[in-house]
């Protein structure tokens, strides 16, 4: 009875979590039913012992050395760098076989986050926890996973900018406080893992913080710009990894018609070229005149249009239909210039801030 009764509350605390109403089984006082329990005095220590086994084996040190910690203004360094012991009942994979057999009675197609591996980092003088982070739908298993790293600076950096645009919203939204010792102990690193998943959970379950820019570019635009950069420098085969990454955190995070999406179309698009993968560079321009469809005038249509015609010859495709909305742009006026820039060129003169 009572092992089954501990079941019954993992399984209850999982649906919870996985629906966005915060790790407790009981609401924070004063916050409202959407409000996560998350006071920053105590720092989440709800599930500390099944995240703690959760990341007993990608948890990484890469430096003993007692190193100030700059980034994250915690005032002294932590020498408990060891590694974690595994811990709790019941692993992911056995909670997530729950999950499966209940969620009959939950929305499906939740965005969820996991903290999947944290590092401990030295740079010079700075010693800092680089976390990474998959971006999961629920109910689908992702062959190829969206992840980002982040450091708790970053995190802070989100939610300062959120706090300012949506005080009301980010009334109840708890941040991890910051800590001036004991920083890189594997409890400190569970307990913060564990805050991390709910603080964005939390951000994402609010609609007007979701569609923000200061949300969304959080997970990408790091991404875009390393891989503008690998692409200026011609390292097309690490730029196409990067590019790729992003195309999967705009797909999970539902910002797939805007124009950070486009670039990063045009992005793949020229980096397959330039690796001589032309049946992929091919399928991006026709991703991205999709979305053009319906817009008769774009910066990256033409480029667009002009890359699709000369690929869809290089792979015995059909071009008439490009060359004639190519025709109609040069027809309306739309074409100020006799020679247009290339996507290649788009890409790289794009600023990306």
């Amino acid at each position: 009875p009572a092992r089954g009764t501990m079941a019954a509350r993992i399984l209850h605390r999982l649906r919870h979590a996985l629906a966005g109403e915060g790790g407790r089984e009981e609401p924070a006082g004063g916050g409202g039913g959407e409000a996560e329990d998350c006071p920053e005095s105590s720092e989440l220590e709800d599930d500390t012992e099944g995240l703690s086994t959760r990341l007993s084996g990608t948890l990484s040190f890469t430096s003993h050395e007692d190193e100030e910690e700059e980034e994250e203004g915690d005032g002294a360094s932590e020498e408990d760098t060891h590694a974690m012991r595994p811990g709790g009942s019941l692993l992911t994979r056995q909670l997530q076989e729950l999950w499966r057999r209940s969620r009959g009675s939950l929305a499906p197609q939740r965005l969820l986050f996991e903290v999947t591996s944290a590092s401990v980092v030295s740079e010079r003088s700075s010693k800092y926890v680089l976390y990474t982070i998959y971006l999961i739908r629920s109910g689908q298993f992702d062959k190829a996973p969206a992840t980002i790293a982040r450091r708790y600076s970053d995190f802070e950096q989100l939610n300062r900018r959120l706090r300012c645009r949506f005080s009301c919203d980010m009334a109840s939204v708890a941040f991890p406080r910051k800590r001036l010792r004991r920083n890189f102990t594997a409890e400190t690193i569970a307990k913060r893992s564990r805050a991390f998943e709910q603080f964005l959970s939390h951000l994402h379950s609010i609609d007007e913080i979701r569609r923000s820019s200061e949300f969304l570019e959080f997970f990408f635009l790091p991404d875009l710009q390393a891989a503008q950069r690998l692409t200026c420098t011609g390292m097309y085969r690490e730029a196409l990894a990067t590019w790729a990454n992003a195309y999967r955190l705009q797909n999970r995070l539902g910002v797939c018609s805007s124009g950070r999406f486009l670039l990063t179309l045009a992005g793949l698009a020229v980096c397959h070229q330039e690796l001589d993968q032309l049946n992929e560079a091919h399928g991006c321009c026709e991703q991205a005149l999709q979305l053009l469809e319906a817009q008769g005038s774009h910066p990256l249509l033409g480029p667009f249009l002009q890359a699709h015609i000369h690929l869809a010859w290089k792979v015995g495709k059909d071009k008439r239909h490009s060359e004639a909305r190519l025709q109609d742009l040069r027809e309306s006026g739309l074409f100020l210039q006799q020679q247009q820039p290339s996507l290649k060129e788009c890409l790289i003169k794009e600023p990306l801030e």
